[in-house]
């Protein structure tokens, strides 16, 4: 990742770490006052939006370091280990919440519901309306994929706190109070799928599923003079860290110096056909003498 959007993830991180604090104080504390579980479940939700925001400032430190002998590919897999971590976080969360909600399912609390806890859940919402939409934005813009998931992680307030909101309001008006560890579980569960949301594209990149189609290269790649036949593609990586190897088969008579500057035409035309950070490996062959897609390297 550049280091102008290495700056401008920190700043977005630490400005929805406040947020996301303030959100999560404001739901405990009023959660415990009217002994809601949902909302207070609802609130230990927001605090690990709070804590995924530090752990995804520690992973940008670390994947901001620059090649290393030890590293030569870099350390960008350090921010997907921040954003498996997150998961792992939230999954633990919700079967805690699941744990918690079950008993209450046989001995329900009647929650003291109050005019301003009602506010609080409201004001709450609209942060979390705000945290989210801007989250994901800046998470797409700067190709981060810690903002994305943490984006993820933060939509799900909208919805858990929605459903809290709503839980709180019909409990007022008359309704069980059974109703309260019933959201609680759905809340997990809206928790979990979140894990899952975050799990999916960082599994891709921890096992190096391919980033780029190998035909969408070779459309790219067939107009070039020269160049006979492509094969052998493969990539790996993420948005802002794409890897690309492919073996390019070229006329024979086509001298060494010429074939360099052939690649570096490909290159940047490759890298200006994707929204991406392409590093692009060629192994060149003289036409008559490539290597199959079914032979084994030597």
């Amino acid at each position: 990742m550049k280091d102008n959007n290495l700056k401008k993830v920190q700043k977005t991180l630490g400005l929805i770490l406040i947020l996301n604090l303030i959100v999560a104080v404001l739901k405990i504390i009023f959660g415990y006052l009217i002994k809601s579980s949902s909302m207070t479940a609802d609130g230990f939700h927001s605090l690990t939006d709070g804590l995924s925001n530090v752990i995804g400032l520690i992973g940008i430190h670390f994947a901001s370091k620059p090649p290393d002998k030890n590293h030569p590919y870099g350390h960008y897999k350090f921010e997907t280990m921040a954003s498996l971590f997150i998961g792992v976080m939230l999954t633990l969360l919700g079967a805690n919440i699941i744990r918690g909600s079950i008993p209450q399912l046989f001995n329900p609390t009647i929650p003291e519901i109050s005019s301003m806890s009602l506010i609080v859940l409201v004001i709450t919402l609209i942060v979390n309306i705000f945290v989210a939409t801007y989250e994901a934005k800046k998470g797409e813009k700067l190709k981060s994929e810690i903002l994305i998931s943490d984006s993820h992680h933060t939509k799900s307030d909208i919805y858990i706190s929605s459903g809290v909101l709503l839980t709180l309001v019909l409990i007022r008006l008359g309704f069980p109070p059974i109703i309260d560890p019933i959201v609680s579980i759905i809340v997990a569960g809206f928790i979990l799928q979140a894990a899952y949301e975050i799990f999916k594209p960082i599994t891709g990149v921890l096992v190096d599923k391919a980033v780029i189609e190998p035909e969408e290269l070779k459309d790219i790649i067939k107009d070039f003079d020269h160049v006979k036949e492509c094969h052998h593609i493969r990539s790996r990586g993420k948005a802002n860290a794409v890897y690309v190897d492919l073996h390019l088969v070229v006329d024979s008579d086509l001298s060494v110096g010429e074939s360099h500057k052939l690649t570096h035409k490909i290159e940047e035309k490759i890298k200006n056909s994707f929204d991406k950070d392409i590093h692009v490996l060629f192994h060149l062959e003289p036409e008559g003498e490539e290597i199959g897609d079914n032979q084994i390297l030597e």
